[in-house]
């Protein structure tokens, strides 16, 4: 038996033994992560700096790419150095600080999503009252509270994962600490500790998905009765591109989560957790700006700006 307090570090899942497939691991790991990067961080820029986007929707987008790139930045960058310098471990101190930021950026981002189907609920079925109820406080509160809920998430879980003994060694089956790799590693009798709190977070989410659920019923419900076809085409597209991004999240985060352990291996585990870490961070900027033209418009300004600015430098240096 190992006790939780006499591990030092823990083993991570490598991609691949071969010198050759571990570089292939890093620069396709690489590419995703600067693509996630620039993506988010251009809706960051543009949205910060756009006064025409100081809405509450692209408020919320605003903090939805923050948390995009923390999210994406807490594993792969681990990850990416473990295949390049050919190793495979993690501090014990570390590990459990990837745990916890990894669960309070996926669980605020989760209720953000949230947030943001009521943000467009009020905006199609209630648009008279989308400026009372969606104000800038209330806008912060919602915000503030999605990023506390979070916070307080993942504080609970860690302290209650890590105070586990851990019987079953220090292999951690992910290329990241997750969250069932690492309560896998509990003994059977302290797992059931963990469990009450585990039930009620699972219940906090599965209302919050319900709620999510319920909303685009209506919504749909009142763009269908829209009469003009291109009013029900607008309504759409500041909808659909919060649909997708909320259905890749939640598809991969479930399966991840609530698969049977009967479907489980090493392999699919791997896989999954790919879906749900690693691609909604770095596809979500594309979704968005796929069919909105007000910020693809913004985008193409904050490029043109930034490439103007740097032609103006570089005249400057050759003066």
């Amino acid at each position: 038996m190992t006790n939780g307090s006499s591990i030092t570090n823990f083993i991570l899942l490598a991609f691949a033994n071969t010198r050759e497939l571990q570089l292939l691991h890093f620069w396709l790991f690489l590419g995703i992560y600067l693509a996630a990067l620039l993506g988010n961080g251009l809706i960051f820029t543009t949205v910060a700096h756009d006064q025409r986007l100081h809405t509450p929707m692209y408020f919320f987008l605003l903090n939805l790419s923050i948390l995009d790139l923390g999210f994406i930045s807490t594993t792969l960058p681990k990850s990416m150095a473990n295949s390049l310098w050919n190793t495979r471990t993690i501090s014990y101190s570390r590990c459990s600080a990837q745990f916890f930021f990894f669960l309070f950026l996926m669980s605020a981002e989760f209720f953000l999503l949230t947030i943001m189907a009521y943000d467009r609920y009020v905006a199609i079925c209630k648009p008279l009252h989308y400026g009372t109820l969606l104000g800038s406080t209330a806008c912060v509160c919602m915000a503030a509270a999605a990023w506390g809920s979070g916070f307080v998430t993942a504080l609970l879980h860690t302290a209650s994962t890590f105070s586990l003994p851990l019987c079953q060694g220090n292999a951690v089956d992910q290329f990241f600490c997750e969250v069932p790799q690492i309560l896998k590693l509990a003994c059977s009798h302290a797992y059931l500790r963990e469990g009450g709190l585990v039930m009620f977070t699972a219940f906090v989410f599965w209302w919050c998905f319900v709620f999510i659920v319920l909303s685009y019923v209506r919504i749909f419900r009142a763009v269908l009765r829209i009469p003009s076809e291109q009013g029900q085409h607008k309504a759409f597209s500041t909808c659909l591109p919060h649909l997708a991004v909320v259905s890749l999240f939640i598809s991969t985060g479930t399966f991840a989560y609530l698969k049977p352990p009967s479907i489980s291996s090493p392999s699919l585990d791997l896989v999954v957790a790919v879906l749900y870490s690693v691609v909604p961070p770095a596809v979500n900027p594309l979704i968005y700006s796929m069919r909105n033209q007000e910020l693809k418009e913004s985008i193409r300004k904050v490029i043109s700006g930034m490439a103007l600015n740097s032609g103006k430098f570089s005249i400057t240096l050759q003066k």
